[in-house]
C-alpha cells in the first residue's frame, strides 16, 4: 500500500499529539517532493507535510529553519509541533496559518529588515557565513558549512555546486565555459562588498511569504543560512509578487548599499541554476543572460 494512502502514519501523528478526538484530514496541496494536509483535531487545526522517508532530512531541515527564524522574534513563522517517520512516510506537523490577502507589502518589508539586523549565529571557530547543517532549496540539497569570507562561501557553497548539478543534468556544454568564468570573477564581483552577516530566509519568493488575516506578515518553507541580506531581497525580485510598499519599507528601515543591482544578478543566478536543474530547459536562457551580464560588468 502507498505510504500516503496508508492510515499508519496518520495514526502515528495523532498518537504523538496526544489527542483522543477523532481527526479530520484533507489534502491541502501536492508538490513535487511533499504532500500537504489540513488536520482538524479537537479545537485545533494543523498543517501536516509528508514526504518519503528517504528524504526525511528535507523536513528536518525545514523544522530547523523555522525554529531559527522564529527564535529571532522578528517575524511570524508556523510553529513546529512535531516531526517524525512512520514506515515509508516522514511527516512534519506545523501550526496552521490563516492567510489573508495576497499582499506582500509594508509590514513584511519592515519585519524582514528587523530579521536581517538580528545578530546572526556563527561557526564553531567564529566563521561569519554559513549554517551548521545542510538543508534544501526546493528539492535540491543545499550545501552549507562555514566560511569567514562571504565571496568564498557564495562561490564554493552556492554557485559551484549548482554548476556541477546543471552539468550533470546535461547543460554543461551550454553553461560550463561562462560558468567557470563567473566562478573566477566572484572574488572581484564581491571583493569590495563586506556585508553584515544576516540570518536569511534563503528561499524568499512570493509563494513562501504572505499575510495573516489580521495583517501580520509571515514566512515559511525556509532554506536558512547566514549570509548577505541582499540575497533575500534579490530573490523577491526574481519572480515578482512583492509590492512597491515592501521595498520602500525595507529601504526606509535599512537602505541597500551601492552595487546591489549587480549583486542581485549574481545572487539570483544561484536560484535560476537551481530551477534549471530541477525543472528543465525553460531556465537555460535566463541563466545564460545572467552570466553574460556578470562577465561584461566585471570586464
Amino acid at each position: 500500500m502507498d505510504a500516503y494512502s496508508s492510515a499508519t502514519w496518520r495514526d502515528a501523528v495523532v498518537a504523538a499529539l496526544g489527542y483522543q478526538s477523532p481527526p479530520h484530514w484533507s489534502i491541502a496541496g501536492e508538490g513535487p517532493w511533499t504532500t500537504s494536509w489540513s488536520l482538524h483535531i479537537g479545537r485545533e487545526r494543523l498543517f501536516v507535510k509528508t514526504a518519503r522517508a528517504s528524504v526525511a532530512a528535507m523536513l528536518a531541515a525545514e523544522a530547523d529553519g523555522l525554529r531559527a527564524l522564529g527564535a529571532t522574534g522578528t517575524i511570524t513563522v508556523p510553529r513546529v509541533r512535531l516531526r517524525g517517520t512512520q514506515g515509508d512516510c516522514a511527516f512534519l506537523v506545523l501550526g496552521w496559518l490563516d492567510l489573508g490577502d495576497s499582499r506582500r507589502g509594508e509590514a513584511l518589508g519592515r519585519a524582514l529588515a528587523l530579521l536581517h539586523r538580528v545578530p546572526a549565529p556563527s561557526g564553531r571557530n567564529g566563521e561569519r557565513f554559513g549554517w551548521a547543517r545542510d538543508n534544501y532549496i526546493g528539492g535540491a540539497l543545499q550545501r552549507n558549512g562555514w566560511a569567514d569570507d562571504w565571496s568564498v562561501f557564495f562561490r564554493d557553497c552556492r554557485l559551484r555546486p549548482q554548476l556541477a548539478r546543471v552539468a550533470k543534468a546535461g547543460y554543461g556544454d551550454a553553461l560550463s565555459r561562462d560558468g567557470e568564468r563567473v566562478l573566477d570573477l566572484v572574488p572581484q564581483l564581491l571583493g569590495a562588498h563586506h556585508p553584515l552577516p544576516s540570518l536569511l530566509h534563503g528561499d524568499l519568493w512570493s509563494g513562501n511569504a504572505g499575510m495573516l488575516v489580521d495583517g501580520t506578515p509571515v514566512v515559511y518553507d525556509p532554506a536558512v543560512y547566514v549570509g548577505d541580506r541582499e540575497v533575500d531581497l534579490a530573490m523577491t525580485r526574481l519572480f515578482g509578487g512583492f509590492d512597491v510598499a515592501f521595498y520602500r519599507a525595507y529601504d526606509d528601515a535599512w537602505p541597500l548599499p551601492p552595487g546591489h543591482d549587480l549583486r542581485r544578478d549574481l545572487y539570483n543566478l544561484y536560484h535560476v541554476l537551481n530551477h534549471l536543474s530541477l525543472f528543465g530547459s525553460g531556465y537555460l536562457e535566463h541563466a545564460q543572460r545572467l552570466m553574460k551580464r556578470l562577465i561584461v560588468a566585471a570586464s
